[in-house]
């Protein structure tokens, strides 16, 4: 499963690595950084990223 965040929209609120720490995380310069590849056993944690963002920058891109 591929992730995507749109860095126009993203203002680096950290929301997403609350809802998902194994993906998203806060750099100590407070950038996202995040994984763009991750297994599909981590989808949940991806989907509740997602709804907690507040600009709504981060999309999942199934593998195909």
């Amino acid at each position: 499963m591929k992730i995507d965040v749109d860095r126009n929209l993203c203002d680096n609120h950290g929301q997403c690595a609350i809802a998902a720490p194994d993906v998203f995380r806060i750099n100590a310069e407070g950038i996202l950084e995040y994984e763009d590849e991750v297994d599909a056993s981590l989808r949940n944690d991806v989907e509740d990223a997602i709804d907690v963002c507040p600009v709504q920058a981060i999309f999942i891109r199934d593998n195909e």
